[in-house]
């Protein structure tokens, strides 16, 4: 149920999955109320051809992405006092009334079938010296007083297939000057799904960061575990059991190119790249007990972190490079230690409750999110490193298999809903969290990939 328990269960064989069909689904979590309130305007569309309307709406990939986050609330379109799609068209007055910190606006033109110039702005209705801070250069814009308040000032060439993609783009480009924080959204997730009509019913998948644009990149009819992904968002890393046994194989998820890196007596389990891409740590019971090695991806050499009786698994390795954590029961519970990559002497770095498993870092290195273990309920948890305390992020009860946002802002986890098991996002801060999309099965063991532009 849980990845530790789930370790110990791996060593006699493997946990049962759904029968149902799934995508992807992301249930509320939390809601929070000091959202920034912003509008994003519909975009208007000019076709070229019969073509009625652009492949997506672009505005509310936006808006949705911006919602997503936690951080903003897109007002209600039927709230909007006017519509504006050109710096001329803003009335700066109408949107000091709504209240909104931010107005987004902007325009589709299809320029040939298939291709199109996306134009969007963000302005400021109150900072009369905006475009000051902002990266715009003079002459792309009418001098007329809207121009001060201007953020960003951006044109895009997007087809029907990168049309989505791009929207992503700019919600990161926006998100970025509204805070200061490079956002997240032109990312991706990888998770497995489980569908028991198909002939291979473990399969893995890819799709973009909010759920859509699904692919399917590997499926087997054996089970698929612990996707992550490469440094460059170019590979995975998974545990496969098609052979009869467990193995750790590198996929190129652009070409479907597979290397089978681990087949060791035993099991092989629980990859995770290391921040240059060079080695990967992973678990291996080949000598007997279940134990940190990590792996030099180009000689295939191994290293040996842990030595102890009790099972060592989950590796991930610290931005630095310089060490991991693991889960590991050699204290009598299931507790997080850190290690040097150059082995030695492992240190305790959990002590507050009976269960803490599957830690990952913070993109910074300061913090750990796990898997924390309250009152009988297993929830997200945060720890700052330096002063040790703990941060219950999600209310739900049976919470495991975290990823991190490449900028800290979301942890994404899968948990149970009712009788089926769900993927769920909550803010770092543990305030919010939101759905991706529907589905009606399973699916589960989700990974964020780092920055892709």
């Amino acid at each position: 149920m849980y990845n530790f328990i789930k370790s110990l269960l791996f060593i006699g064989f493997l946990f049962a999955f759904s029968v149902a069909k799934a995508e992807i689904q992301i249930f509320i979590t939390e809601g929070r109320d000091d959202a920034r309130p912003i509008a994003v305007v519909p975009f208007k569309f000019e076709s070229s051809s019969v073509v009625l309307q652009p492949p997506h709406d672009f505005a509310k990939i936006i808006a949705d992405d911006l919602a997503r986050s936690g951080k903003f609330n897109p007002t209600e379109l039927s709230k909007l006092p006017s519509k504006p799609n050109t710096l001329n068209d803003i009335k700066l007055d109408d949107w000091k009334t709504l209240g909104v910190d931010a107005v987004v606006y902007g325009s589709v033109k299809e320029t040939s079938p298939g291709t199109y110039l996306v134009a969007y702005d963000l302005i400021d209705p109150y900072n009369d010296k905006a475009i000051f801070e902002a990266d715009i250069e003079s002459g792309t814009y009418p001098i007329i007083p809207q121009a001060s308040h201007l953020m960003l000032l951006k044109t895009k060439v997007a087809n029907n297939d990168n049309f989505r993609w791009a929207a992503h783009i700019a919600a990161d480009e926006i998100y970025e000057a509204l805070t200061g924080e490079k956002g997240a959204f032109a990312t991706q997730i990888a998770y497995v799904e489980v569908n028991r009509s198909d002939a291979r019913p473990y399969q893995l998948f890819v799709a973009d960061s909010d759920g859509f644009n699904q692919k399917r990149v590997f499926a087997s009819r054996r089970p698929i575990m612990s996707p992550a992904w490469s440094p460059d968002s170019e590979k995975l890393a998974y545990v496969s059991f098609e052979n009869g046994r467990s193995e750790i194989v590198i996929q190129n998820i652009a070409t479907g190119t597979r290397d089978v890196i681990a087949s060791y007596k035993g099991f092989n389990s629980a990859p995770a790249w290391s921040p240059d891409g060079r080695k990967m740590a992973m678990v291996l019971s080949k000598d007997g007990n279940p134990e940190i090695y990590v792996m030099d991806l180009a000689s295939k050499s191994l290293n040996r972190l842990t030595r102890h009786y009790s099972i060592d698994t989950e590796p991930s390795w610290h931005p630095n490079g310089q060490s991991l954590v693991f889960t590991s029961d050699r204290g009598g519970k299931p507790q997080i230690y850190r290690v040097s990559v150059n082995g030695g002497e492992a240190e305790r770095v959990t002590f507050e409750g009976r269960y803490n498993a599957g830690a990952e870092f913070t993109p910074d290195g300061n913090a750990i999110v796990m898997v924390h273990q309250v009152n009988g309920n297993y929830h997200i948890a945060s720890q700052d490193l330096k002063t040790g305390n703990i941060n219950v992020l999600t209310k739900s009860r049976l919470d495991e298999s975290i990823s991190i946002a490449p900028n800290s802002s979301m942890v994404i986890y899968s948990t149970v809903q009712g009788r089926q098991k769900v993927l769920s996002t909550i803010s770092m801060d543990g305030r919010f969290g939101m759905p991706i999309s529907s589905t009606t099965g399973e699916v589960k063991a989700p990974a964020w990939s780092p920055y892709i532009l």
